[in-house]
Formats: C-alpha cells, structure tokens, sequence
C-alpha cells in the first residue's frame, strides 16, 4: 500500500504488518499545533481500525528533531478560552498514541522535549539515537505536563527520578537517558528509525491477536494490586487462548512451521 496522508503534517507508511507513523512538520521541528494534534488523532484512528497492522513506529523526518513538543509560536496567540478549547484537541492526540492496540514503538532523535517526549512515553518502547535529547521543561514555562508526562514518567522510572526531572525541567542527554530508564535502548546516530522498524517487525512476526492481548493485559494491569492485576490477565489471556491465532501457532509449533497466522 502506498502511504497516506493525514492532513499536511502526518503520514502513514505501511511496511508489511508494520505501519510507520511519521511526524512530518519538519519547518516546526513537529510542534504540535491544533492542527497537527487532528492529523495525528485522525491517522492513530485509521491505525487502531486496521486488522492488519500489527505494529507501529513513531518516526519524525526532521533531522535534528524528533518533537519539540506544543506550538508555542500558536499558543502565544491563544486567549484562555482558545486555550481551553484547545486542550480537548491536544489530549486526544496523546491520547489517541497510548491506546493504539498494537506494540507502538518510538523512534527518537534530536529533541524530544515537552509534548515530544510524551508522544514517545505513551509508546511501549523507545529506541533512542545518540543525539536524542529528552525531558519535561514545562514547568519552565509555567505549565505541567499534559500529555501524559506526569503519570507515564514515573511508571518508567519511579516517583522520585519523575519528581526531579519535572520539578528542574532539565534536558537529558542520550546518555544519561539511557541509564536512567528514559529510553529503552540507546544505538548509534543515525540508526533510530533502523532499528525501531526492524524491532517493530521482529513483533510483527507474533500473533496478532496474542500481541493485542498482552498489550491490553500489560497496560490495564499496571498499578493494581496482584489480584486484580491477574484477573486483568487471565481476561486477555482468554482472549488469545480461544482464538483462530492459538489454534495456529500450536499447529505450527507441532508441525515445525512458520504460523499462518488468521488474526482471529
């Protein structure tokens, strides 16, 4: 399939079962203004409805930047009653990021700053070049995080690492991003979006049905208690286990063959 276009800014790549999604307002660096924040929901809703995708990576064609995350330049502009008529817009569309129903993976460069980083927090893995910058500066300009930074962050890296990297805005080095959890695998410049599709696609292998699964136990049992967390489990779990997909996969591992699988 070719790719398709969601507006000016963002586009679509289908590779196979992977589907590349591109952050493509390079002249912005990927701010994300109003009209940015539409595309993105609108392409993550033809994702989510698209049985054959199996996974998604986030990728950006800016070439010092991944995202620099909100429009400031727009947002200057913005009355408080732009402004809250705005947010509906912007929350939707990390909204619409996190709960993708496939493996998402972020494949990051440059700065990842604000709202940026919190596109690549709501996917399941970061794949981060040596020149990725990341961080919260919005305290910095006297707003909080609000795509999500303030609850992913800590589910990465613990309260306290969260709490001083939010309170201090400061930017973090590849480096030091990588050691500290920020990112979840650190490769050389240049390689980002390499490596994530080939990561993506090494997912994409997998049943489909299994990965939506265990991505919907992973995400709706984080943070409660065990009990609850393996009944969540046991529910997905179901799902896969009485599926075409299951049928398959054990047919295949009994007859030493690649899965055929149904999606189903």
């Amino acid at each position: 399939m070719a790719e398709q276009r969601y507006g000016e800014w963002v586009a679509v790549r289908p590779d196979g079962h992977v589907a590349e999604l591109v952050l493509d307002r390079p002249g912005a660096m990927n701010a994300v203004s109003s009209a940015m924040a539409r595309c993105l929901t609108a392409a993550c809703a033809a994702l989510a409805e698209d049985r054959t995708v199996r996974a998604v990576v986030l990728t950006s064609t800016h070439e010092r930047a991944f995202c620099v995350g909100a429009d400031l330049k727009e947002r200057n502009a913005l009355s408080d009653a732009d402004l809250a008529r705005q947010r509906p817009l912007t929350r939707g569309a990390y909204t619409a990021v996190l709960e993708l129903p496939v493996p998402t993976v972020a494949a990051v460069h440059g700065f990842a700053l604000g709202g940026g980083y919190e596109l690549a927090l709501s996917c399941d893995v970061i794949v981060a070049d040596r020149t990725a910058v990341v961080g919260l500066p919005e305290v910095s300009v006297g707003v909080i995080p609000g795509g999500g930074g303030t609850q992913l962050l800590p589910r990465r890296v613990g309260a306290a690492r969260a709490a001083e990297l939010v309170f201090t805005a400061r930017r973090v080095a590849a480096e030091e991003a990588a050691a500290l959890g920020l990112v979840d695998q650190l490769v050389a410049e240049g390689e980002d979006r390499a490596e994530a599709l080939a990561l993506a696609h090494r997912i994409a292998a997998n049943s489909p049905v299994g990965l939506r699964a265990a991505k919907r136990a992973l995400r709706l049992g984080h943070g409660l208690d065990l009990r609850t967390g393996l009944e969540v489990e046991d529910g997905a779990w179901r799902t896969a286990a009485f599926s075409a997909d299951r049928a398959e996969g054990v047919a295949a591992f009994n007859e030493k063959r690649k899965p055929d699988w149904p999606g189903l």
